[in-house]
Protein backbone atom coordinates (compact mmCIF):
# COMPACT_ATOMS: atom_id res chain seq x y z
CA UNK A 1 0.00 0.00 0.00
CA UNK A 2 1.32 3.71 -0.59
CA UNK A 3 0.78 6.46 0.98
CA UNK A 4 0.15 9.42 -1.65
CA UNK A 5 2.46 12.27 -1.75
CA UNK A 6 1.41 15.60 -0.45
CA UNK A 7 1.85 18.21 -3.11
CA UNK A 8 4.04 21.06 -2.66
CA UNK A 9 1.41 23.00 -1.76
CA UNK A 10 1.04 21.11 1.82
CA UNK A 11 2.89 22.25 4.80
CA UNK A 12 3.39 25.46 6.89
CA UNK A 13 5.38 27.05 4.88
CA UNK A 14 2.51 27.00 1.98
CA UNK A 15 1.20 30.07 0.55
CA UNK A 16 -2.30 29.38 1.81
CA UNK A 17 -1.34 28.89 5.00
CA UNK A 18 0.29 32.59 5.59
CA UNK A 19 -1.26 34.38 8.47
CA UNK A 20 -3.96 36.70 6.64
CA UNK A 21 -2.40 39.72 9.26
CA UNK A 22 0.83 39.89 7.49
CA UNK A 23 0.98 42.20 5.59
CA UNK A 24 -2.35 44.10 6.97
CA UNK A 25 -1.67 47.87 6.57
CA UNK A 26 -3.34 51.01 8.40
CA UNK A 27 -2.51 54.38 7.67
CA UNK A 28 -3.77 57.63 9.59
CA UNK A 29 -3.47 61.20 8.34
CA UNK A 30 -2.96 64.14 10.91
CA UNK A 31 -2.71 68.01 10.51
CA UNK A 32 0.27 69.42 12.59
CA UNK A 33 -1.26 71.93 14.53
CA UNK A 34 0.95 75.27 15.34
CA UNK A 35 0.45 74.24 19.48
CA UNK A 36 2.70 71.51 18.90
CA UNK A 37 5.49 73.48 17.41
CA UNK A 38 8.13 73.69 20.47
CA UNK A 39 11.34 74.85 18.75
CA UNK A 40 12.39 77.87 16.26
CA UNK A 41 11.15 76.97 12.58
CA UNK A 42 8.24 75.50 13.67
CA UNK A 43 9.67 72.58 14.76
CA UNK A 44 7.93 70.14 16.26
CA UNK A 45 9.69 67.14 18.64
CA UNK A 46 9.91 63.30 17.22
CA UNK A 47 7.43 62.21 20.14
CA UNK A 48 5.01 63.44 17.83
CA UNK A 49 5.52 60.90 14.96
CA UNK A 50 6.11 57.70 17.81
CA UNK A 51 2.41 58.91 19.17
CA UNK A 52 0.91 59.14 15.68
CA UNK A 53 2.56 55.43 15.60
CA UNK A 54 0.71 54.45 18.64
CA UNK A 55 -2.78 55.61 17.74
CA UNK A 56 -2.08 53.88 14.08
CA UNK A 57 -0.70 50.32 16.35
CA UNK A 58 -3.96 50.62 17.99
CA UNK A 59 -6.08 50.26 14.87
CA UNK A 60 -4.05 47.31 13.74
CA UNK A 61 -4.88 45.71 17.15
CA UNK A 62 -8.19 46.43 16.65
CA UNK A 63 -8.25 45.19 13.10
CA UNK A 64 -6.27 42.29 13.78
CA UNK A 65 -7.66 40.66 17.47
CA UNK A 66 -10.38 42.73 18.29
CA UNK A 67 -8.30 44.35 21.08
CA UNK A 68 -6.56 47.96 21.38
CA UNK A 69 -3.64 46.12 22.57
CA UNK A 70 -0.64 47.51 24.65
CA UNK A 71 2.62 48.80 22.54
CA UNK A 72 5.87 46.57 24.17
CA UNK A 73 8.60 48.29 22.23
CA UNK A 74 10.86 50.17 19.75
CA UNK A 75 12.98 48.01 18.37
CA UNK A 76 14.45 50.99 16.01
CA UNK A 77 13.75 54.75 15.91
CA UNK A 78 15.08 56.49 12.36
CA UNK A 79 14.51 60.63 12.82
CA UNK A 80 15.13 61.23 8.80
CA UNK A 81 13.91 65.04 8.24
CA UNK A 82 12.17 67.34 10.33
CA UNK A 83 7.86 68.21 10.98
CA UNK A 84 6.98 71.67 11.37
CA UNK A 85 3.54 72.67 12.31
CA UNK A 86 1.22 73.26 9.46
CA UNK A 87 2.61 69.94 8.18
CA UNK A 88 -0.54 66.76 7.23
CA UNK A 89 1.26 63.81 8.21
CA UNK A 90 0.29 60.34 6.51
CA UNK A 91 1.22 57.20 8.88
CA UNK A 92 1.28 54.35 8.36
CA UNK A 93 1.96 50.73 9.74
CA UNK A 94 2.09 47.62 8.49
CA UNK A 95 1.93 43.85 10.26
CA UNK A 96 5.72 42.02 9.34
CA UNK A 97 5.50 39.24 11.77
CA UNK A 98 2.71 37.54 13.77
CA UNK A 99 3.70 35.80 17.03
CA UNK A 100 1.08 33.73 19.77
CA UNK A 101 0.27 37.13 21.16
CA UNK A 102 2.76 39.77 19.75
CA UNK A 103 3.00 41.67 16.29
CA UNK A 104 6.41 42.99 14.87
CA UNK A 105 4.99 46.08 12.76
CA UNK A 106 6.88 48.74 10.49
CA UNK A 107 6.09 52.25 11.13
CA UNK A 108 6.43 55.12 8.65
CA UNK A 109 5.82 58.90 8.83
CA UNK A 110 5.55 60.84 5.37
CA UNK A 111 5.00 64.85 5.24
CA UNK A 112 2.32 65.21 2.51
CA UNK A 113 1.56 68.96 2.71
CA UNK A 114 3.34 71.43 4.29
CA UNK A 115 2.71 74.98 4.78
CA UNK A 116 4.63 77.93 2.80
CA UNK A 117 6.31 80.63 5.05
CA UNK A 118 6.82 82.32 1.58
CA UNK A 119 3.10 83.18 0.93
CA UNK A 120 0.24 84.27 3.01
CA UNK A 121 -0.35 83.25 6.56
CA UNK A 122 -2.34 80.41 5.53
CA UNK A 123 -0.41 79.40 2.34
CA UNK A 124 0.32 75.56 1.90
CA UNK A 125 1.22 73.13 -0.92
CA UNK A 126 0.66 69.37 -1.45
CA UNK A 127 3.82 68.15 -2.07
CA UNK A 128 5.21 66.61 -5.33
CA UNK A 129 6.21 63.71 -3.70
CA UNK A 130 5.72 62.39 0.02
CA UNK A 131 8.89 63.37 2.23
CA UNK A 132 9.80 60.02 4.52
CA UNK A 133 10.31 62.08 8.12
CA UNK A 134 10.19 58.90 10.72
CA UNK A 135 10.64 54.96 10.30
CA UNK A 136 10.66 52.95 13.19
CA UNK A 137 10.12 49.09 13.74
CA UNK A 138 7.93 48.27 17.34
CA UNK A 139 5.74 45.28 18.78
CA UNK A 140 2.67 45.41 20.63
CA UNK A 141 1.12 42.61 22.47
CA UNK A 142 -2.18 41.34 22.20
CA UNK A 143 -4.34 39.21 25.38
Amino acid sequence: MTTPSAGPSAGPSAGSDADPRLGLTVVHRRYVPYSHAHYAGNLVDGAYSLACFGDVATEVCIRTDGDEGLFASYSDVQFLAPVRAGDVLEVSARVVRVGRRSRDLAFEARVVCRGRPDGSAGAAEVLPQPLVVTRATGTVVVP
